[in-house]
């Protein structure tokens, strides 16, 4: 993606947001399918994907990987090529990376990433969406990520790279994001990766962190390596800007990675922000199968 394309769906994404609050969004996705399948839970990638298909006048199908044939054996490339013929595109939620990977190779229509052990895209563009509301703008902007280094991390550096935005990642050694992301991302922007909390929310206009555990993987002793440097607190978002908002892509483990004195608190977009995944769903949606 170019960073014109991805400012363009930052726009489209409020675009739409403004005109469903004035009555209705126009059903630009009408006889359109989507069909989702999901390895992984999900409370806002399927809900914004499924309602938002519907507010464009579409329509989703959602597969969990009992429900299909893949469960049996089915190779990913039968698969794939099968449903290339019913749907106009394919939303997966998976664990390993390289699934998404092999649908794209066998089809013929967009495959989204609704969320990878190694990316999360579509958090990433509700999050600019979510800034652009709230400062006005995306480039320039300093963002602090706090915590593991992970998918979403991942996808946050492509990101701050498209938009002209700079990082501050601090994470305890071990636990960075990928190599790749940081190299191919400092190309066109700054990232920094540090230890250091503190130092890394010095001036930020925005502070994210996400859970240390993923999905089925819950371990303690994983979890003490991070506490208590690594929680966003009160104390910390003192150390950003006296304007800075936080974000999180939620699910949240309160007073884990984050206190709820600030995930409730006045600095606190996190609801804002969750909304927006909907809405900048419907912008990626309609730039891929509108007719």
């Amino acid at each position: 993606m170019s960073p014109k394309e991805f400012v363009g769906l930052i726009d489209e994404s409020i675009k739409l947001k403004k005109e469903l609050k004035k009555g209705g969004n126009k059903p630009v996705l009408k006889n359109k399918t989507l069909t989702m399948i999901f390895q992984k839970p999900s409370t806002r990638t399927r809900v914004s994907f499924e309602i938002g298909m519907s507010q464009l006048g579409g329509y989703a199908v959602n597969l969990s990987s009992n429900d299909m044939q893949l469960s049996r054996g089915e190779s990913v490339e039968d698969t794939a090529k099968t449903l290339s013929r019913y749907t106009d595109c394919i939303m997966a939620r998976v664990y390993d990376h390289e699934l998404l990977e092999q649908l794209s190779e066998n089809t013929t229509i967009p495959i989204i990433n609704g969320l990878s052990d190694t990316f999360h895209p579509c958090q990433i563009l509700a999050d600019f969406m979510t800034i652009k509301e709230k400062k006005k703008k995306i480039k320039g902007i300093k963002i602090a990520w706090i915590g593991d280094g992970n998918n979403v991390c991942n996808s946050m550096i492509y990101g701050a790279a498209l938009a002209g935005s700079t990082m501050s990642i601090a994470t305890p050694k071990g636990f960075e994001p990928a190599k790749k992301a940081v190299k191919d991302a400092k190309k066109s922007t700054n990232i920094e990766l540090t230890s250091d909390p503190l130092k890394a929310v010095k001036d930020a206009d925005v502070v994210v962190t996400d859970t240390y555990s993923s999905i089925h993987d819950d371990d303690p002793k994983k979890i003490k390596k991070f506490l208590p440097k690594y929680q966003v607190n009160d104390k910390l978002m003192k150390s950003a800007k006296k304007d800075a908002i936080f974000m999180h892509c939620l699910p949240a483990k309160r007073d884990q990675e984050v206190t709820s004195s600030v995930i409730d608190g006045r600095q606190s977009v996190v609801w804002d922000e969750a909304e927006n995944r909907l809405h900048s769903q419907k912008a990626l949606l309609a730039s891929l199968i509108r007719a």
